[in-house]
Order: C-alpha cells, then structure tokens, then sequence
C-alpha cells in the first residue's frame, strides 16, 4: 500500500518508496521479541542522554574463555553481530570504548577494527581509565553507559549513567545493573545493548531504513 510519505506514483505501480516503506513496516511491525518487552522500554529514558558506550573484553566481547596456544598465544573470539552493533551505534553519534584488566593483541587488533575511540588494557582498578577518559571527552557520568560482568566492575557499573550486564554474568552484577541481556556474553549481547541506546535516540527506524533500500 502506498505510503503517505513518498510522492504520488503516476504509474499506478508502487515506487520503490511505497515498496521501501512497506518492508520496513513489515519489518518494524513484526512480533516484539522478548528482550523489547516492559524491561527495555522501561530502560528508554535512562539510555537516552548516553554519548559514549565503555566494555569489558572477558565475559563481554567474548564468552570469557581464554584459549592459549602451544606457542602460548593468547585467543579470542569475537562476534560479528556484536561488531556490527558497534559500528551502527557509533554511526548514530555515540562513542564506543574498552575498558579491560587483561591485556591481549587480540584485542588491540579487534579495537583496530572497529575503530573505538577509547582503549584501556590491562586496568585492574578501572575507576582511574573511567575518570582519564571522562576528563577528555568533557561528559557527565549521566552521558556514559558501562557493561561489565563481574566484581571489578561494580566501582564502574554503579557510577554511569546507564548499566548493563549479560544474562550469565555473576549475580551481583546482575542485582545492580539498568539492564541485563537476555543473551550471553560473546553470543551478540553487546548488539542488544547496542540496539536499546540506538533505539533510545530514536534512530533505529532510520537506521534500519538505509538497509531495506
């Protein structure tokens, strides 16, 4: 069906507007899932003022296992939805950094990647690479969100501005945190975290428009 906002077709065919609209409606109008229930759209307001997203590496970006060669390299693996939830979220105007106690190449090479603005290894006490990167990029705590999983991020989790956790991380992370993921660490949790601070500045419409053309 035609939509209102695209010009008048003068061929009595829909424009590629109309179909444009049409899938993305389709799209849009699909049953909620569970994650995009009361709990996410409760979390809306509070994600909203958000302008720089912090992660954990271990338990986050990844499933937390840590893999060593016979060489005694270090793995890991990383999710491709989870980087493209990071690439669309900084697309939208927020900035995306890592905060992590362990240092790895692996995730120098994946921060190289996606190119995140802020990259803190090997942080045993991550209050002090918090307040180094919030006095560069002038914010409120109320204008950052963190994600973390276990107890060394507690100190960060009840400071920012919006919190959140994965559905496997430790139970008193989960206690304290704005939000927690109904997927786990390592497996696209990140992009759904990505998505709720997408859809809280209103650009996830708009944003998933640009794929449906």
């Amino acid at each position: 069906m035609p939509d209102d906002s695209c010009p008048t077709s003068t061929t009595g065919y829909p424009s590629d507007c109309d179909v444009t609209q049409g899938l993305l409606k389709r799209a849009m109008g699909r049953e909620t899932p569970p994650e995009r229930g009361y709990v996410w759209r409760s979390c809306l307001p509070k994600a909203k003022p958000i302008k720089l997203l912090l992660l954990d590496v271990d338990g986050i970006l990844t499933d937390g296992t840590i893999t060593y060669t016979h060489e005694g390299t270090e793995i890991k693996s990383f999710h491709t939805r989870d980087g493209l939830g990071i690439r669309l979220l900084q697309e939208a105007g927020v900035e995306v950094g890592i905060i992590t106690a362990r240092t790895s190449e692996a995730v120098k090479r994946r921060a190289e990647d996606l190119k995140l603005a802020h990259v803190y290894q090997g942080c045993r006490n991550k209050i002090v690479a918090y307040e180094e990167i919030l006095a560069k990029v002038n914010l409120r705590e109320t204008e950052v969100a963190y994600m973390g999983d276990d107890w060394l991020d507690l100190p960060l989790l009840t400071r920012v501005g919006f919190s959140a956790s994965v559905i496997d991380g430790v139970h008193e992370v989960r206690q304290v945190v704005d939000y927690v993921t109904t997927l786990p660490g390592g497996r696209g949790a990140v992009r759904e975290v990505c998505d709720l601070l997408i859809a809280a500045r209103g650009k996830q419409e708009e944003m998933l428009g640009r794929y449906l053309r």
